[in-house]
């Protein structure tokens, strides 16, 4: 196995909207990429980089190192077990990331597995929207034995712009994920709920937001949703509603486990269920954003343009 410093045999799982960035910054970096994901003419503009395609879950996990980037529990154990599982195919030694946003529980089942196996196992989700997983400036939370963590270094650095070791028990980066995806929900709400208020007082809603980010609240979460909120610019979504669902739901789970009341999580999980179940599954997350002003009778239009969607299967 090539060890820190060298160019390594990645396989990477999940060519999503963040999966596809990382793993063309992978290629860039000269690492020798095989992908796979289901629907497999997403993988074209990567085999345009130099990707190879794997036509199995087994196929692309004789690698170094395996990167699995997928939407939730259910996804990556579908890939992780049986003979056909990463599990199975991967050589001892070798080390599956997993940066998926995925349930404590899991993570330290699938930490168990890997150990029983041989196998090395680091926990690294990741921080940042697509565009910034495009331009490999990911915030990289990572988790895992710190030998296992010095050998994928240089993928985190082909992806990511900082990463942070929180832990050598792989479950604490998802704690902590799911705890900053949390707090990004409750920016989105409570910039909504502001929002509404002052928009229905006669304020126009994109010079308020220039008012807040130049004065109280100048981070960039601040920019990046209040302008979706101001504008009312929900798709294509960066980051999909029912995700921002399926991560509150874990994160009250995690909250239970721990014996943590976590009463705006509970909110937030609540108008979650109130846009999807009006046929919001299509839209961004941040459109959560958009409830206060539906509330207060000031803005109706996305809301009745959505018909009902069926229960998401995530």
């Amino acid at each position: 196995m090539k060890r820190k410093g060298t160019d390594m045999k990645v396989g990477f799982i999940g060519l999503g909207h963040m999966g596809a960035g990382m793993a063309a910054n992978l290629l860039r970096a000269n690492h020798d990429v095989a992908v796979y994901n289901r629907t497999r003419a997403k993988a074209d503009a990567l085999v345009a980089l130099g990707a190879t395609t794997a036509a199995s879950i087994a196929e692309v996990a004789r690698a170094d190192v395996v990167i699995s980037m997928l939407a939730n529990d259910a996804s990556v154990e579908a890939v992780v077990g049986g003979e056909q599982g990463v599990v199975s195919n991967l050589a001892p030694g070798a080390v599956h990331i997993s940066s998926s946003t995925i349930s404590v529980a899991l993570s330290e089942k699938l930490a168990a597995a890997h150990h029983d196996a041989g196998q090395l196992f680091v926990a690294a989700p990741v921080f940042g929207r697509p565009d910034v997983a495009a331009a490999g400036k990911l915030f990289i939370i990572a988790a895992g034995a710190p030998d296992s963590i010095a050998i994928v270094q240089p993928l985190f650095d082909a992806i990511g712009q900082r990463t942070f070791i929180v832990s050598e028990t792989p479950k604490v980066a998802n704690l902590v994920k799911l705890s900053g995806n949390f707090l990004i929900a409750s920016v989105i709400e409570s910039l909504g709920e502001a929002m509404a208020l002052v928009s229905k007082g006669g304020v126009d809603r994109h010079q308020y937001l220039d008012i807040l980010t130049s004065t109280l609240f100048n981070a960039p979460i601040y920019k990046t949703y209040g302008t979706l909120i101001a504008d009312g610019k929900f798709e294509p979504a960066g980051f999909a509603a029912p995700l921002g669902q399926k991560d509150i739901r874990l994160t009250l789970a995690a909250a239970e486990d721990l014996r943590v009341p976590l009463p705006l999580a509970s909110l937030l999980r609540d108008r979650f269920l109130t846009l999807l179940a009006h046929g919001g599954d299509t839209l961004d997350w941040s459109a959560i954003g958009q409830l206060a002003a539906m509330d207060a009778g000031a803005t109706e239009e996305w809301y009745r343009s959505k018909e009902p969607a069926p229960s998401p299967t995530h």
